[in-house]
């Protein structure tokens, strides 16, 4: 099925919502297995070109290395943007042994022990070549430094290694070098549906990247200019958001993200997205809430609130920066988040269905 077929599903699916939710997985599991590490996002980006311009919207790279599509609205004099950033957590490496053994560190919020001892992919110049995340082997006694991460410690970056069996020569002509990115094998990123559920790496952020899509098929004559934003190098500090907001005016700005399920915070996993109020970096803007809440009504769709910790968006980093005077994260709760994310294809959807209501608002 097509992205087409959206938006006639979404009016008449009703109770039977599994047409959508095909649709969706099927979008999400193609941007997943495109591999987008921050600041190396040409596959990603080379694929989502191809679908705005199919769509007949006015598309382009900016010097940041955003992909955005705009949708002109009624009123011309005012503009929104909606974010959902292209590029995901991995490994960067750090140096080369003469074996050819790579030492790598994090790239965003990634661990190692998330991703087990396996294939990688190995982004160099030139070619993608595999390797192996290794820890050493568990035969061992106290004589051994791997000992305590049986018994102690978890794993961490500086513990672990990515095994090539290539040659320096063979790494060189492959252009692998200090800065090149790792990241969890493709064939290890397939998606899996849990019946309505989808569960993957990087769903943060390439199911947020999917609803941009989505709006970029069905949003016709939003009532103001709406920026579909699939920005650049969030995991390592929203540097794409913070280009794209300063050179360009906006009335409010909206990112789509994933949402961490956890006993601290009142989000139940489910079809309900979340509209948090606050993060790491600062206060969303209340008033902006009160729309989306509005436009979430109208739309008949229950969302769930919440502040939460250790997370960061390109909104609310926009706005702290002073570079948008309103700015909102509307997500989707998510399990297991920076790592196998489990999230409902519903709450996936449903977020679309927000945003289709607000953007066709005059607020």
């Amino acid at each position: 099925m097509s992205q087409r077929e959206i938006r006639s599903n979404m009016e008449n699916s009703g109770n039977n919502p599994q047409a959508n939710y095909d649709i969706l997985f099927q979008t999400i599991k193609e941007l997943v297995l495109h591999n987008s590490p921050s600041g190396v996002e040409t596959e990603i980006n080379t694929f989502l070109l191809e679908k705005f311009k199919s769509l007949g919207l006015e598309t382009w790279i900016d010097p940041a290395d955003n992909v955005i599509a705009k949708i002109p609205g009624k009123d011309s004099n005012r503009a929104i943007a909606i974010t959902g950033h292209k590029d995901e957590i991995g490994a960067i490496v750090k140096s080369i042994e003469p074996d050819g053994c790579l030492h790598i560190r994090k790239l965003g919020g990634s661990f190692p022990w998330i991703y087990g001892e396996g294939v990688m992919d190995i982004i160099g110049d030139k070619k993608t070549i595999q390797g192996i995340l290794s820890f050493g082997s568990r035969h061992v006694s106290h004589e051994s430094p791997q000992k305590v991460q049986q018994e102690n410690y978890p794993v961490l970056w500086e513990d672990s290694w990515v095994e090539t069996k290539c040659t320096i020569e063979e790494l060189t002509a492959a252009g692998v070098r200090p800065g090149s990115r790792v990241l969890v094998g493709k064939h290890r990123k397939q998606p899996f549906r849990l019946q309505d559920y989808i569960a993957s790496y990087t769903l943060d952020n390439k199911a947020s990247v999917a609803i941009l899509l989505a709006l970029a098929e069905n949003l016709k004559q939003p009532t103001k200019d709406v920026y579909l934003v699939a920005s650049a190098k969030e995991e390592v500090g929203a540097i794409g958001a913070l280009y794209f907001t300063q050179n360009q005016p906006l009335d409010a700005l909206i990112a789509l993200e994933i949402c961490p399920v956890s006993s601290e915070y009142p989000i139940q996993k489910g079809q309900n997205p979340v509209l948090l109020s606050q993060d790491n970096y600062g206060l969303y803007d209340e008033y902006l809430n009160a729309e989306i809440r509005q436009a979430a009504n109208k739309a008949q769709i229950i969302l769930q609130e919440a502040t939460i910790s250790g997370f960061g968006s390109d909104a609310s980093i926009a706005m702290k920066f002073g570079h948008v005077s309103r700015a909102a994260c509307l997500s989707f709760p998510t399990e297991n988040t920076h790592g196998y994310e489990i999230a409902h294809l519903g709450a996936i959807a449903n977020c679309i269905l927000v945003l289709m209501s607000y953007c066709s608002s005059n607020y």
